[in-house]
């Protein structure tokens, strides 16, 4: 299937990918045998991944993963093969450092399951999953919107996306995550809030200072301070050429 291969370009099209999801010390859950480390080239940010499968433990619990200890953590298509993926990603969010970001693709389940669960593509999907339905064909439909607000004011969701820009909605019943390029799922991106942040109930932004560059810039051009000025002398925008 190579999940995480075929999303490659698509994320590289997207530059939050490169400058901010994928950046830091990350880990790669449920990875092999096709793992993001194979591709940390192309995301220069990153400084390393780790991949973490079945032979380092459940992916549930994350046992022996202390809390807050990576920049992001990356799951491609692993949380549908566990028995409460609420309490995998809790724990996911639990492994992430407050700013950091939690990464994660599962099938959506018209597109992958297709009407038909226990799924007969893939026997050991526990459950099936929608971005946001009233009712489902499926007795185990997980509303992903529903778990994402039952993470809690930590959990600042930038993205939920259904993913069928290779899908082919015309064709018969048949796995298309088999093609090279088919992807049948729903990709979320998740940062985790910090203390700070959520009792302020709003973002803090970073304590750097622009340059006088930016700073210049982001008040237009040197001859409209000069217009400014003139209109307001009593309430200039800039007291003299150091504040800009």
């Amino acid at each position: 299937m190579k999940e995480c291969s075929k999303s490659v370009a698509r994320r590289l099209a997207d530059s939050r990918f490169v400058r901010k999801y994928f950046k830091g010390d990350g880990i790669d859950i449920g990875g092999a045998p096709d793992p993001l480390v194979l591709y940390s080239e192309f995301f220069p940010l990153i400084s390393s991944v780790r991949t973490w499968d079945l032979e380092d433990g459940d992916a549930q619990f994350m046992s022996g993963v202390g809390d807050d200890t990576f920049d992001f953590v990356f799951s491609s298509h692993c949380i549908e093969h566990l028995n409460d993926p609420m309490e995998g990603l809790k724990n996911w969010m639990r492994v992430t450092k407050p700013g950091g970001y939690v990464i994660f693709a599962l099938p959506e389940e018209d597109l992958y399951e297709q009407g038909i669960f226990p799924s007969s593509f893939n026997r050991d999907h526990k459950n099936t999953f929608t971005i946001s339905k009233a009712s489902s064909w499926s007795a185990r439909s997980i509303n992903v919107l529903d778990m994402l607000r039952a993470l809690g004011p930590d959990a600042a969701v930038e993205k939920v996306e259904l993913l069928d820009e290779t899908y082919r909605y015309g064709l018969p019943r048949y796995d298309q995550t088999m093609t090279p390029v088919g992807e049948s799922g729903i990709e979320v991106i998740i940062r985790k809030r910090s203390k700070a942040e959520v009792d302020a109930g709003a973002r803090i932004r970073d304590a750097a200072q622009p340059s006088r560059e930016v700073k210049l810039h982001l008040n237009q051009y040197r001859d409209d301070q000069k217009t400014l000025r003139a209109a307001n002398p009593t309430n200039p925008p800039f007291r003299n050429d150091q504040d800009i």
